[in-house]
């Protein structure tokens, strides 16, 4: 048996900023955009991954929810701390100066870390952490 990721959720307050942050900056590619009661799901990917998407969806992509329970995830979005992604990079410099680059808020410049790794971190425009890691040269 094999399991494979194909796909997760990043919640974001604005569509149309996000499709340019994920487009644009990050260089992947938009597979799909669906309203739905109000709602809109925008499916990005990297073209060199076409089974593996991600899907940007509203903070609480739930017609029933309550405005309370709607208050609260604007609130955990604004302070950062509903999702994260960590993308592969085969640059991690070159990554961060095209990130940078397009306004991304930078959390971390790129490092070597202990782990094997040279990574970054930035904010994607709704506060989403996303880190991008290369792994070192042995």
């Amino acid at each position: 048996m094999e399991i494979t990721l194909s796909t997760c959720f990043i919640a974001v307050d604005d569509h149309d900023k996000a499709i340019a942050f994920y487009r644009d900056a990050l260089g992947l590619e938009v597979r799909n955009d669906v309203e739905f009661e109000g709602m809109r799901w925008v499916t990005v990917g990297s073209p060199s991954q076409p089974d593996v998407s991600i899907v940007l969806e509203p903070p609480l992509a739930d017609p029933n929810a309550s405005p309370a329970d709607r208050q609260t995830m604007t609130e955990l979005m604004a302070k950062g701390l509903l999702r994260g992604v960590i993308f592969s990079t085969d640059d991690c410099d070159a990554t961060f100066e095209r990130v940078s680059a397009a306004g991304a808020e930078v959390l971390q410049e790129p490092m070597d870390q202990f782990y094997g790794l040279r990574d970054c971190a930035f904010r994607d425009p709704a506060g989403n952490l996303l880190r991008f890691t290369q792994p070192l040269e042995k």
